[in-house]
């Protein structure tokens, strides 16, 4: 195992920049034919890889006999300013020599591939957006002969599609080269839309499909999936992922649902089966994501793999994987397109990963499961005017990829001290396994509700028949209190409390008894200035926030300063239903801020889908702060994706750590490892260049209290090593 020193990479890096300074950059685009681009199979031409969203790269010259001997091959800082609080989760484009990023403003660029010389860059201008988006990938049209390539790039609630030449707009596409996003909703005012994407769109001949993000709170709007063509930008084909009235699947809601529910929405991104014509697209939960009283039924299409026709977005099949969805359960990732080899016959398959670490498979055809599924039973007593399911379905033969139960057994005995603290909380927690209702108590959710899988996804090597998946395992906990579900929430003073400060300091402000302290009467012990310090900083124990913007910040401690003269809200009933608020999204942690299990606390696993078995499985990360504390090689969560390639290897970054790592991919032996300038929540990209093999990978930070960075790394072999 070799890792690059310091003073290697410090030396490096600043060779790169002096000749960037030296009259490379910005430099003449190369030269792209006009109306078409050839796609090689050494490039990475679609978002994680290919339309089958497969993280698989054929490319062999970096291979397990030679990886050791990696090194930086090029830097590229994105952004003179990265900000607080920015990430960068792109998974970059690279076609015909050229990659193709985004920056954590979302400005997109394009790079000599091989070089990281800048090319050109377009900078979106920015809307005031209510949901400001990490962009996770482009998409690049090829072109058609008629019409020349071009990409397109979401940026706040605009469409864009720029010149791949020259990073211009396309002014004959939507309105002088953008398209509005909260537009083309047959049923909603645009002015009420609050909408924008994270994930690129999928690309099926001249159309580009794409999902979106909404607010996960009341007053959301439906997640449709719509189709645009790539040439004009016009609208040709909606599907209401919350059915309107006489629509399949209307049956699931409340009358009138559309007016009065959100979500719903392929926020991850969609692979498309192009032999097919067919558009596999997950969706998440419906709005609000932990109290469903005003939404009774299974809620249709939401949690739902989705098979859409893509020539006219009209449904094929759908498989819903969570019925009203009261933990936020969304379907976290782009499936897999496979192919697998069961009993001597090949079966044409989609892989769905979830956040609660199992995988879906389905006939792309017919969508009947390609493995049984069970019915699991839905635990606890649901809150007052909820509808809460009965059951839930799960795979029965198919591995796991994370552990399902959090027992006394499995919580941290790490000091005495995190064995009494973790204890007494656990043993007021509602837990009755993987689906246990939301409770006024709190509710243990395991594993989280950061997954599991998360937007990452999975990757699939065909040959060996094995799918890679990273994940999470850190417990979380759901504590539901009187409240309006409103999008506004975090305005309100003691809602804000509730989403920034309850998860340590409990609902009551009582604090745990033990480490954390009461906050009752505080305007006695400091002043506000100081507590908003420490809030927005930390102290001991504490971290840093990282929840709450600054005037969220601001209202908590004008809630703590005044709470105590204040009566709390009783539970209240508006319309016929109870409503609640989430008293925010948080982890069960012991007192260091570390999760409240036993590690580890981040995986990695391949699985043998054709023999339905696990191959390997290894703790995947660190935190920094359990490094500082002696603790290494108990896992951590992870952001972004592994990619697999042909010389045996899988890629990934994803840990807080700022590692960038390289296994074999048959044994899960770690080859080869390097540390990045911060850390990589991203999904590296494999490619060729100038008769070359290269891996880059995005590394922004800003995530797991890291700070925010915006540089893409690439490595290559030295010319003196054979591949």
């Amino acid at each position: 195992m070799t890792g690059i020193s310091c003073g290697r990479l410090f030396v490096i890096s600043v060779v790169v920049l002096l000749a960037a300074a030296c009259g490379d950059r910005p430099g003449q685009p190369q030269v792209i034919p006009e109306t078409s681009l050839a796609i090689d199979q050494g490039d990475w031409a679609s978002y994680l890889g290919d339309k089958n969203a497969s993280h698989y790269s054929p490319l062999s010259e970096i291979n397990r006999n030679n990886v050791a001997q990696l090194e930086p091959a090029w830097r590229y800082s994105s952004d003179d300013s990265s900000g607080d609080g920015l990430q960068l989760q792109t998974n970059p484009l690279i076609v015909d020599g050229v990659l193709y990023g985004l920056t954590p403003e979302l400005a997109v660029f394009a790079l000599d591939a091989a070089t990281g010389r800048e090319l050109w860059t377009f900078k979106t201008p920015r809307a005031l957006s209510l949901l400001p988006n990490p962009g996770r990938g482009l998409a690049l049209w090829p072109g058609n002969g008629a019409a020349r390539p071009r990409l397109l790039v979401t940026a706040d609630y605009y469409l864009y599609a720029l010149d791949v030449r020259t990073g211009e707009q396309i002014t004959t596409f939507g309105d002088d080269g953008r398209v509005d996003l909260r537009k083309g909703f047959s049923d909603i005012d645009p002015k009420s839309i609050a909408v924008n994407a994270t994930s690129p769109g999928a690309l099926y001949e001249d159309k580009l499909i794409l999902g979106s993000r909404v607010s996960e709170f009341g007053g959301a709007s439906p997640g449709d999936i719509r189709a645009y063509n790539v040439v004009t930008g016009e609208q040709e084909w909606l599907f209401r992922t919350i059915p309107a009235k006489g629509e399949a699947g209307e049956e699931t809601w409340p009358p009138e649902a559309r007016k009065t529910s959100g979500g719903a929405n392929s926020w991850a991104g969609m692979t498309v089966d192009t032999q097919r014509g067919l558009v596999f697209a997950p969706t998440g939960s419906a709005t609000f994501d932990f109290y469903g009283g005003d939404r009774e039924g299974d809620n249709l299409y939401a949690n739902t793999l989705l098979a859409l026709d893509a020539d006219t977005g009209e449904r094929v099949w759908h498989q819903q994987l969570v019925r009203h969805d009261l933990w936020d359960r969304d379907l976290p990732a782009p499936p897999n397109l496979i192919t697998l080899e069961l009993n001597g016959r090949k079966v044409e398959a989609v892989a769905q990963v979830t956040k609660t670490g199992h995988i879906f498979v389905f006939e792309r055809e017919t969508g009947e499961p390609v493995f049984p599924l069970k019915e699991v039973v839905v635990g606890g007593e649901a809150l007052p005017g909820e509808y809460a399911p009965a059951t839930q379905p799960l795979p029965d033969i198919l591995p796991a990829f994370t552990r399902q139960t959090l027992g006394p057994e499995d919580l941290s005995t790490r000091t005495p001290l995190v064995t009494e603290v973790v204890r007494r909380k656990y043993e007021r927690l509602a837990y009755e396994g993987l689906y246990t209702l939301p409770s006024l108590e709190g509710t243990l959710v395991y594993p989280g509700i950061d997954g599991g899988a998360e937007w990452g996804g999975a990757a699939w090597e065909e040959d060996s028949q094995t799918l890679f998946i990273n994940a999470n395992e850190v417990p979380y906990v759901i504590q539901m209190v009187a409240g309006a579900a409103t999008e506004d929430a975090v305005k309100t003073p003691r809602a804000a409390y509730l989403m920034g400060c309850s998860g340590c300091h409990g609902v009551d402000r009582q604090g745990d008894g033990l480490t954390v302290p009461s906050l009752i009467g505080l305007s006695e012990r400091m002043g506000p200035l100081q507590a908003y310090r420490i809030a927005r900083d930390g102290r001991g124990r504490m971290p840093a926030n990282e929840i709450l913007p600054w005037y969220g910040l601001a209202a908590v401690i004008g809630y703590l300063y005044l709470a105590d003269d204040e009566p709390e809200p009783e539970t209240r009933q508006a319309n016929g239903s109870f409503e609640f608020l989430n008293a925010g999204w948080q982890k069960f942690v012991d007192p260091d801020g570390l999760p409240a299990s036993k590690p580890p606390w981040g995986t990695l696993t391949a699985i043998d889908l054709a023999s339905a078995s696990i191959k390997w499985r290894l703790p995947l990360g660190d935190y920094p702060k359990a490094l500082a504390m002696g603790y290494q090689g108990l896992g951590s969560e992870n952001y972004g994706g592994p990619a697999v390639t042909a010389g045996g290897l899988l890629f990934i970054g994803a840990t807080p750590d700022s590692k960038f790592r390289a296994f074999d991919s048959d044994s899960g032996e770690l080859l080869w490892e390097t540390q990045l300038p911060a850390p990589a929540f991203a999904t590296p990209a494999v490619y060729r260049a100038g008769g070359k093999q290269y891996v880059v990978i995005a590394a922004g930070g800003g995530k797991l209290g890291q700070a925010s960075a915006a540089e893409y790394m690439a490595f290559a072999l030295p010319d003196t090593v054979e591949p």
